[in-house]
């Protein structure tokens, strides 16, 4: 089996988005908020996806995407990464991804250089499924749950009585854990943490005390702003607090983790083995979260999560999607995943809905793998594919 032809293509989404509110969620812009004239969540939307299809000479095509910076991940795996694979044999995975990472390490060890890698990855790793006629848990290490429990991820800052009864809806679907996103930070002052706590609030009033609550600050707060507010969310019983500070203060982590009050998650903007080493040699994160279509594709997060096996930290990956539910399948050390509920487009995290066939929907709160599909289990959506505005 040889590879020989590779196929990158950015979806765009211009049709109609789901206006978002100010203080929607937090982010990393809302520390220059007050220099801006708009809500800063705007900065964080992405309304494109990235999907990579590589052909083998034996019929076989392998998918990958990823959904970060599309348009420039395109061109990286265009101009550098495809000279590399045509006519590569896809079972050489780790030859291969040691090649993409090593030709692009002066500008690729983390951020877009890795995502295009990891694009690619997912792709071979498919190709390796379809070409075993296996899932792509099995070549992993196969089941090690009957179902894979997820938690409903989204519950961003809306109403009270919106966000009550959002809630309640997942409660009743089954789900036994859901996060919620904050919607204010330092520039708010005392006043936003007082709103802060009352999203908090309404949802766990909502749900009582036995379903799993988590929330999510996204990068937006600072470690003076999450040191205060940690004895206040401690009445709430949150399951963790993801993301309290930009991910480059490793420090702030650390020391946040330290205080014991609420577990500490962190990694969806991190990379490679190499990154989560320093993280947990740091000990700044009670739950590690990277996305395989980020973090350097399953190559790499499977050797993140047996890092982290070793070191008893539980691997919850960010987001759904297929890529990220094979490596919880096959890790005694995932307990649950997350997973996205299919809603009109807003943030962004919905478009892979309408990109691809076979994303799994829950049942009671748990999904499952079909044993007999192999590969990841997803086929491109093309008649989906009308709606978008598609790059070549």
């Amino acid at each position: 089996m040889k590879i020989k032809e590779i196929r990158t293509r950015v979806v765009e989404w211009r049709g109609k988005t789901v206006p978002l509110p100010p203080h929607f969620c937090t982010n990393p812009m809302d520390a220059v908020a007050p220099m801006l004239s708009k809500a800063t969540m705007g900065t964080f939307t992405f309304h494109s996806w990235l999907i990579v299809e590589i052909f083998t000479d034996d019929g076989l095509v392998g998918i990958g995407n990823a959904a970060l910076s599309p348009v420039v991940t395109k061109q990286v795996i265009d101009v550098y990464l495809k000279p590399l694979l045509l006519g590569a044999d896809p079972w050489d995975i780790e030859f291969l991804w040691q090649h993409m990472y090593r030709k692009t390490m002066a500008f690729g060890r983390k951020g877009i250089g890795m995502v295009a890698i990891s694009a690619v990855d997912i792709a071979l790793w498919d190709l390796l499924g379809k070409s075993a006629r296996q899932p792509v848990y099995r070549l992993l290490g196969g089941r090690t749950k009957p179902r894979i429990p997820v938690y409903a991820s989204r519950l961003y800052s809306t109403p009270l009585e919106e966000l009550a009864a959002e809630a309640l809806k997942y409660k009743k679907e089954g789900y036994r854990a859901m996060k919620l996103r904050f919607g204010w930070g330092p520039v708010d002052a005392a006043a936003g943490m007082q709103r802060n706590l009352a999203l908090v609030r309404a949802v766990r009033e909502a749900v009582g005390d036995e379903i799993d609550i988590m929330a999510d600050a996204y990068m937006g707060w600072n470690l003076d702003y999450a040191k205060r507010m940690l004895p206040l969310l401690e009445p709430f019983h949150l399951r963790w607090l993801e993301e309290p500070v930009i991910p480059d203060d490793i420090h702030g982590y650390a020391e946040l983790k330290r205080f014991g009050r609420i577990p500490i998650a962190g990694g969806e903007h991190e990379f490679t083995l190499h990154g989560f080493r320093e993280l947990i040699e740091a000990r700044a994160v009670d739950y590690i979260q990277f996305d395989t279509n980020r973090v350097g594709g399953l190559t790499q997060a499977r050797k993140i999560a047996a890092l982290a096996e070793a070191h008893s930290i539980p691997v919850i990956p960010h987001a759904g999607q297929m890529h990220n539910y094979h490596i919880v399948m096959a890790s005694l050390n995932s307990p649950m995943a997350e997973f996205f509920p299919p809603v009109d487009v807003e943030v962004g995290n919905e478009l892979f809905w309408h990109c691809f066939h076979g994303e799994p929907m829950p049942k009671e709160g748990f999904i499952d793998l079909d044993e007999n599909t192999p590969g990841l289990g997803l086929a491109v959506n093309e008649d989906a594919l009308k709606r978008f505005h598609v790059v070549e």
